[in-house]
């Protein structure tokens, strides 16, 4: 896949990498976004979603960091795991931390492949989202 850089990028590509530099302190543009800029559409959509979903809110930023990371790592996306892994680490994520993150995904995946393969039917006390 063709990677768009900052130099070659037309207007409308050039606009989102500026509010991605702007938005996180940064002076560079990474691989995730340069291969995206190949369609613009997906570029905009997905960094405005990330952007949004990303900031600040009900979870802090190293929550979110985290879970992200949690998620590829489940996810096996190598990509994202070493984008969202410095990014949590940025945010203050010391080892010990991601020691026990990875212990957690570990679990969780393990005791979900259990569940899943006993077709272990769901209690109805957690059936309540009360």
């Amino acid at each position: 896949m063709k990677m768009i850089e900052y130099t070659d990028a037309p207007p409308r590509v050039r606009a989102v990498y500026d509010d991605i530099m702007r938005t996180r302190n940064i002076d560079w543009i990474n691989n995730f976004w340069k291969v995206l800029a190949s369609d613009p559409a997906s570029l905009e959509r997905t960094w405005a979603s990330l952007k949004a979903i990303m900031a600040p809110g009900a979870l802090d930023p190293l929550t979110k960091e985290m879970i992200y990371l949690a998620i590829s790592a489940s996810n096996g996306c190598g990509y994202c795991i070493a984008s969202h892994g410095a990014a949590a680490r940025k945010a203050g994520m010391s080892e010990a931390m991601f020691g026990e993150l990875m212990a957690v995904v570990g679990m969780a995946n393990e005791t979900n492949a259990l569940a899943q393969g006993w077709q272990v039917p769901v209690d109805e006390r957690f059936r309540s989202r009360s």
